[in-house]
């Protein structure tokens, strides 16, 4: 079990490998989603040790968070999202820009690419707009 500090962000340095449950936290999906991108991305292969336990590098943690950002943030399919990584796209696919690595604060949660509390006050402005009528 890793170890936490007082914000509950992860303590391992920026380049030590995370298991897979803490790659899931870290971007926050579910494991299975990371084993099947395993399988729809040859480019994500992370390292796995005796039991099948899978350890991905720096380089693998960067892939996954690109492909999250493309997966869930600009809403490609996993087959857009493919060609973008592979550049088969054209020119708008390569300028397509890895998401900014913010470590110091927890991902935003968010719904189709829209913050969460974009949504919560659009549903008060309605809440109050139909109070009024």
């Amino acid at each position: 079990m890793p170890d936490f500090d007082e914000r509950g962000a992860s303590s391992k340095a920026a380049g030590a490998m995370l298991s897979i449950g803490e790659l899931a936290e870290r971007i926050g999906v579910p494991t299975h989603v990371l084993r099947y991108w395993e399988t729809r991305f040859p480019e994500l292969r992370p390292l796995q040790r005796s039991g099948r336990r899978r350890y991905y590098r720096p380089a693998d943690v960067a892939l996954a968070e690109r492909i999250h950002h493309l997966l869930h943030v600009k809403g490609f399919t996993v087959e857009g999202a493919r060609k973008a990584l592979s550049g088969k796209e054209g020119p708008q696919s390569a300028a397509v820009p890895a998401p900014p690595l913010d470590t110091a604060s927890p991902p935003v949660p968010s719904a189709g690419g829209v913050p969460l509390a974009a949504l919560i006050a659009l549903r008060q402005r309605l809440a109050a707009a139909l109070d009024a009528a």
